[in-house]
């Protein structure tokens, strides 16, 4: 065959009637062919607008894939108005306004066509045409890769969009295509587009990157279906939904997003399904306005590379989160807003570096069932309106369990907070929230703690082994008439049943019908008589003699530097204040001190007397001692921690301020840590108060002497750093002593040997608590003697009383 020439087979009803014709133009060969014709085109370049309007079958020769050339000067180099056949031909348009190949009616096949245009389009379905798209690849730098219009359909296969400058794949007017195993990339738009009413996409094992836009954009009513897709390396969002879209994404991923994940607006609709998305720079779901939702189930999101939330839900709308997976990101779940809701159900959020669930603004939030687990704040209700419920949930490894703040109102129920740093839940700042069934295991520090005289309400809560205490609550008396929490059916591993002072009778609610804040706990004495609620204040109280503290001071066991180091301050100070009085100068000496060593070895008590101490001699006006630790001053956005710190400052005011484990404001890899702020606001506060508020910072050496050496401005306010030593096993013994005299036990024959042998074997390790580990292996002694005495049947004063070695625990 001639090159240049078309060779048409002419088909008949039977086999001997076929013949074969040549023609010198494409044109008339489509002129002379019949439904049914093959017209096969030799290899060579066709300058000629084509138009297929019979169901024939237009193909380029056998073994020479792309040697076909249809390339007009303008218009469109090839329309399809019927159920014809093209396959192996290469089609190019010059026409800014037209397409490269337009399918008008039919159901066309098209296979293995090569569209490398500068067109309008480089495929275009529109009316009621419904072709089969196969292996088809469209390169079009100057226009949209396939266009569906008006109405158009058809199923695209294994098709390629390498390049266009608009949408790789554009669906507008009505159109409702199919693409299965698609890729499209290098698009200076959205990869996939569907706008309009009634336009519609569904896309299956399809592939979509290299986008300088969104992935995909559903917008204006339209609809799309995603299966098994991946939509990667975008300039702008990985899939945007706007103004009534509605999307399923089921099987799919989304990742290397630089924007959101995922955005949604104005009344869009979102079903995710077995989905992950990762590696997003802002939001992993980005949700807003009212009608706005999402449902997901089964997915997982993680891996941020950005500093914003994984999960954001504002301006009234709503996600659904059901057996998710959230890790590895700054924050997991925001939700800001009144009428903003997000319901989360049986998932896992995990590895967050800020705030796992955090609820601001009038908005809701609704957890059941779900593990929260490493991160900094497991749930923070943060303003007034603010709520939800979180139900069932499970919070470990925090620094904080739940926060309620500023007048925040959520329901806690059936949750357990296990480990936290600072504490298992905190309120502050007119935060509400009624706790019930919940539990807190093994804090760092309180286990509730509940400030400001916030009226939150504990019911049926227990608390085991925090290392402060159990329930903290100070600046209102619980269930006090003008403010406190209200506490009924509480428990604590730290105490029998503590009775409320005197003062607090009349004031507890619940003190008629129970024998204090925590409910008698079976099988175990009160070892530690320390109450659990503040007791108010007492005005008329006399203040101590500075010998009468330092009596109690001298009392304390071990401590013989610590002693030595506090009465020369002391005597300092006293020297000063009859210098003065006799008109002499008097040395400048400056109060605040630095107390480093291990837990338990009694700085906060001595903190405590230091306070009573300056009081008795006229130095501060009250000597009340204010305890903090990180938790009480950093928040969790900007201004917030300087507010929270001139509160503890201001608590302070007329005695001392306790920072605990203050090296954490300043920890080693702070980033976008908070604790700067509290330290700058805390410097700039001693130096305009200096006379008004002693200012002691406490924690282990070695993490002290980092936290000064980092901070040249917070060591320059410390007159002098006093170290308290671990106790040997000789005072350790003494504790138990004092313990067993107070509570009116005897240490039986051996059993003085046999402590200080077990304090001599005892692991020495970082949690190695000091006389907090005395008190607890006298407690420990306490529960085994029990035992052992619960046998028998007769049991006199001294089988009562005495302790034995046996009763001592196994080492840890």
């Amino acid at each position: 065959m001639a090159q240049g020439t078309v060779q048409v087979t002419h088909t008949g009803t039977s086999r001997w009637r076929r013949r074969t014709g040549e023609y010198a133009s494409l044109a008339a060969a489509l002129e002379a062919a019949g439904d049914g014709d093959v017209l096969t085109i030799a290899p060579g370049t066709y300058r000629e607008n084509l138009v297929v309007q019979r169901a024939v079958t237009l193909r380029g020769p056998e073994g020479s894939p792309g040697s076909v050339r249809i390339a007009p000067v303008d218009g469109v180099p090839l329309t399809v108005r019927a159920s014809a056949v093209v396959q192996d031909l290469h089609v190019e348009g010059q026409d800014a306004a037209a397409p490269a190949l337009l399918v008008e009616e039919g159901t066309p096949e098209l296979t293995d066509l090569r569209i490398m245009t500068r067109s309008a389009a480089g495929i275009e379905v529109r009316g009621g045409a419904r072709p089969t798209v196969r292996r088809c690849t469209v390169d079009n730098p100057a226009g949209i890769g396939i266009a569906v219009v008006d109405g158009g359909g058809g199923v695209f296969e294994e098709c390629e969009v390498v390049a266009a400058a608009q949408s790789g794949v554009a669906v507008r007017g009505g159109g409702r295509p199919r693409l299965e195993r698609c890729r499209v990339h290098h698009t200076s738009g959205a990869g996939l587009s569907a706008t309009g009413e009634n336009s519609s996409l569904e896309a299956v094992g399809c592939e979509v990157y290299e986008i300088r836009g969104s992935g995909v954009q559903v917008t204006t009513r339209a609809t799309a279906h995603l299966t098994d897709c991946d939509v990667h390396r975008t300039t702008a969002d990985g899939v945007t939904l706007d103004t009534d879209a509605v999307l399923t994404l089921a099987d799919s991923r989304i990742h290397d997003i630089p924007e959101n994940a995922v955005d949604l607006r104005s009344r869009s609709v979102l079903t995710l399904t077995r989905t992950t998305v990762r590696e997003f720079g802002r939001n992993g779901l980005s949700v807003w306005d009212p009608g706005t939702r999402v449902d997901a189930n089964q997915c997982e999101i993680f891996d941020s590379t950005g500093d914003y939330p994984a999960v954001w839900i504002s301006d009234g709308a709503t996600a659904v989160l059901e057996s998710c997976r959230v890790h590895d990101v700054p924050d997991a779940l925001f939700v800001l807003d009144r009428g903003s809701r997000a319901d989360v159900v049986d998932s896992d959020l995990t590895q967050v570096r800020n705030t796992a669930v955090s609820v601001s603004d009038g908005a809701t939030a609704q957890l059941d069932d779900c593990r929260i687990r490493d991160a900094a704040t497991g749930a923070w209700f943060r303003d007034h309106g603010s709520g939800g419920t979180l139900s069932g949930c499970t919070i470990d490894g925090t620094q904080t369990g739940v926060i309620v703040t500023k007048g925040a109102d959520p329901t806690i129920e059936r949750c357990s907070v296990t480990s936290p740093a600072e504490a298992g839940f905190y309120v502050s700042a007119g935060g509400r929230g009624s706790f019930l069934n919940c539990r807190v295991t093994g804090s760092g520090g309180y286990g509730f703690h509940v400030i400001d005289g916030c009226r939150a309400t504990l019911r049926k809560c227990r608390t085991e082994r925090c290392a402060r205490k159990g329930y903290e609550f100070t600046d209102g008396a619980p269930g006090a008439s003008d403010g406190g929490a209200i506490v009924e059916d509480c428990t604590s591993d730290e105490s029998a049943g503590v009775r409320p002072t005197a003062a607090l009778e009349t004031a507890v609610q619940t003190a008629d019908r129970s024998p204090g804040l925590l409910g008698s706990i079976p099988g175990q004495r009160t070892t530690e008589q320390e109450p659990l609620l503040a007791p108010l204040p007492e005005p008329d109280k006399p203040t101590r003699t500075s010998k009468a503290v330092l009596g109690e001071l001298d009392a304390l066991v071990g401590l013989e530097s610590v002693k030595r180091e506090v009465r020369a301050l002391i005597d300092m100070i006293e020297v000063g204040r009859r210098r003065q009085e006799a008109g002499l100068k008097a040395a400048s000496v400056r109060r605040h001190l630095v107390f480093t060593g291990s837990p338990g070895t009694g700085k906060t008590t001595v903190a405590r007397l230091y306070g009573e101490i300056l009081a008795s001699l006229g130095v501060l006006e009250k000597g009340h001692l204010v305890e903090v630790s990180r938790v009480d001053l950093v928040g969790e956005h900007i201004g917030s921690t300087a507010i929270r710190t001139q509160e503890a400052f201001d608590r302070a005011r007329g005695g001392v301020l306790f920072i605990d484990e203050a090296y954490a404001l300043s920890p080693e890899d702070s980033g976008r840590d908070f604790g700067r702020e509290a330290i700058d606001t805390l410097v700039k506060l001693m130096e305009d108060h200096r006379e008004a508020v002693v200012v002691i910072v406490a924690g282990y050496t070695t993490e002290m002497e980092r936290f000064l050496s980092v901070n040249p401005g917070v060591a320059s306010r410390f007159s002098r750093t006093i170290t308290f030593g671990d106790y040997g096993p000789e005072e350790l013994l003494r504790i138990v002593e004092q313990q067993a005299e107070e509570h009116e036990y005897r240490l039986g024959p051996g059993t003085g040997e046999a402590l200080l042998k077990y304090f001599t074997a005892i692991p020495k390790g970082p949690a190695f608590g000091n006389g907090r580990t005395a008190r607890q292996t006298f407690e420990a002694m306490v529960e085994r003697h029990a035992g052992r005495v619960a046998q028998l049947v007769e049991a006199n004063t001294d089988d009562l009383t005495l302790l034995y070695p046996e009763d001592l625990p196994e080492l840890p």
